[in-house]
C-alpha cells in the first residue's frame, strides 16, 4: 500500500501541497487530477524521493520513502510528462544503464527489453542516438525502461502525451495487468475521458489539497447530477 500522511511541501509562501492523505491500494489504478498549478507534479515528486516534504510521511508497503530511499527506491519507476534522457546515448546503451541501476540480470532485460521495444514499435531504433527520436519515441524509451524493473508502484505523470494510438492502448493493457498483479498504479492526467474509464479510482487536488476521492460511482453520488467525470472535475474545482 501507498500511504501519504500529513503531505506539505511550500514554496516560500506558497503551499504547493497542503497536508494532504491518501492511501492506494495494491491492485488500484489510481487516477489524480487537478488543474494546473493544483500540486500534482509536486506530490508525484514527493512520492519518488525528488523532492523533500516540508511535513509528514510517505510510506510504500510499509518502507518509508525516506528513511530507506534507496529500499523504497528499488520498487518505483517514473515516466514524468517530459523525460530526459541522455541524448549521446544510443536506445539500447540508455536501457541497460537503466536496467544495470537496478539489478536486472542480463537474461531478463534481454527478454524484457525485447518485449517492451516491440509493444511500443522502438526495437528499429534501439542502435541509434538518442538525439535523432522524436518526442513521442523518447516517450516510449523512457516507458519500456520504466518497465523493465517490473515495479510495485508505477508512476506516470500525463502518461499518453507523445503516444500514437497503439502504444496508447497497450500502455493502458499494461496498467490494468500490472494491476491485475497486485500491483498500483498512480497516474496523473487532463485527459478526463482515459481517467473515467480506466481509473478504479480517482482522487482531485487543488490549491494544494485533495478535495474528494472515490471510485466514478463515489463521486457521482455526491455530484448535483449523475455527471461525467468533466463535469465533476470543473464543479470541484472552478473558483471560488
Amino acid at each position: 500500500m501507498l500511504k501519504l500522511n500529513n503531505l506539505t511541501k511550500s514554496y516560500g509562501r506558497i503551499k504547493a501541497v497542503n497536508n494532504i492523505n491518501l492511501e492506494v491500494r495494491p491492485g488500484e489504478i489510481f487516477g489524480f487530477l487537478g488543474p494546473n498549478g493544483a500540486g500534482k507534479t509536486t506530490t508525484i515528486k514527493m512520492i519518488v524521493g525528488l523532492l523533500k516534504p516540508d511535513e509528514g510521511m510517505i510510506t510504500l508497503a510499509g518502507i518509508d520513502i525516506w528513511q530507506e530511499p534507496l529500499k523504497a527506491k528499488s520498487m518505483i519507476s517514473y515516466v514524468p510528462d517530459n523525460p530526459a534522457v541522455y541524448d549521446k546515448l544510443k536506445g539500447i546503451e540508455f536501457l541497460n544503464f537503466i536496467a544495470d541501476m537496478y539489478g536486472i540480470s542480463k537474461e531478463e532485460r534481454l527478454r524484457k527489453i525485447d518485449y517492451f521495444s516491440k509493444l511500443f514499435n522502438i526495437e528499429h531504433a534501439l542502435e541509434n542516438l538518442i538525439s535523432s527520436y522524436s518526442h513521442g519515441m523518447k516517450q516510449k524509451l523512457v516507458l519500456t525502461s520504466a518497465l523493465i524493473n517490473d515495479p510495485k508502484l508505477f508512476i506516470l505523470d500525463e502518461p499518453m502525451v507523445g503516444l500514437d494510438p497503439k502504444s496508447s492502448f497497450n500502455l493502458k493493457e499494461i496498467m490494468r495487468q500490472m494491476c491485475d498483479e497486485g500491483k498500483i498504479v498512480f497516474f496523473s492526467t487532463h485527459v478526463m475521458e482515459v481517467a473515467e474509464r480506466l481509473c478504479d479510482r480517482i482522487a482531485i487536488i487543488n490549491k494544494g489539497q485533495i478535495v474528494t476521492v472515490g471510485t466514478m460511482e463515489e463521486l457521482r453520488s455526491s455530484a448535483k447530477d449523475e455527471e461525467t467525470l468533466e463535469k465533476i472535475f470543473l464543479e470541484l474545482t472552478e473558483d471560488e
